[in-house]
């Protein structure tokens, strides 16, 4: 009894130290095919996104959020808002709206107002978000060259905007840097002073100063992966790391257990074929 006792011991000993090493090389191999499931490519590559809460100026009560989703320069776009004049000469309001860029990456602040006429145009807050990188229309043109361009706007009170659009390289470093700033034009006119409601846009001098006037803004700012805007990103890599894992570690287990009963087997039958 003694003699299969220490068979019995040594035979799973060398059957765990097997099956650990298997275990082993299971576990070594399953984070690079956890990062392959997860991403599908390689660390580093996907999309990122961004939001911005767009915050009322020049007295306007309109609110909204916007996201972006950048894959190399391809921008899913979805955007609501609400709260803006709903029309202009008894029609739906255009909203001209865009990406800018290339500054400071901040909404101007009322300070910002140069001729004191109680607005901060679109020029006077330009040192603030930098120029137009991107027009959000709703259909054609996307460059700066289609920024005042009416018929493409988004019009009304309140908009879903939903589009996918390729962005130029300056567009997709000022997202990178923190700096893309978006900004939705068109004040209504009742609720600025005297002076501005008879001023003229310094962008079209045949459009009144309000409607190209920022009405709200919000600067692009990255969320983590798997933050609460996207519903995705890294916990999924996770699950599945942890699945490889256990899966790996009960396979080497499996081994181990199947190998110490085949050696105990073996060693057994030696023993009672022996001589006395």
């Amino acid at each position: 009894m003694r003699i299969k006792g220490a068979i019995r011991s040594r035979g799973g000993r060398a059957a765990l130290a097997l099956g650990g090493a298997a275990g082993l090389a299971l576990t070594a191999a399953a984070p690079a095919a956890a990062v392959a499931s997860a991403g599908g490519g390689p660390v580093g590559e996907g999309t990122v996104t961004y939001q911005a809460r767009l915050r009322p100026l020049n007295h306007q009560t309109g609110s909204g959020r916007l996201t972006l989703r950048l894959r190399g320069s391809t921008a899913t776009i979805t955007e609501r808002y609400t709260g803006l004049a709903a029309t202009l000469d008894g029609r739906p309001y255009p909203h001209l709206q865009h990406i800018h860029g290339g500054a400071r990456g901040m909404c101007p602040p009322a300070s910002a107002d140069r001729n004191g006429d109680g607005v901060v145009s679109t020029a006077e807050g330009r040192p603030y978000y930098g120029p137009i990188q991107a027009t959000l229309s709703v259909k054609g043109d996307i460059t700066p060259q289609g920024g005042t361009n009416l018929k493409i706007a988004p019009k009304g009170a309140s908009v879903r905007y939903e589009r996918t659009i390729t962005l130029s390289p300056a567009a997709v470093a000022s997202l990178h840097k923190g700096i893309a700033v978006v900004v939705v034009h068109g004040d209504d006119p009742r609720t600025l002073g005297r002076k501005a409601r008879n001023e003229k846009s310094e962008l079209v001098p045949s459009l009144p100063l309000a409607v190209t006037s920022p009405a709200l803004c919000g600067v692009l700012k990255a969320i983590p992966a798997g933050g609460a805007g996207t519903g995705t990103g890294s916990t999924a890599g996770t699950a599945n790391a942890r699945g490889i894992w256990l899966f790996s570690t009960g396979a080497g287990l499996l081994g181990a257990g199947a190998l110490a009963r085949v050696l105990v087997v073996r060693r057994r039958d030696r023993a009672t074929c022996r001589p006395a």
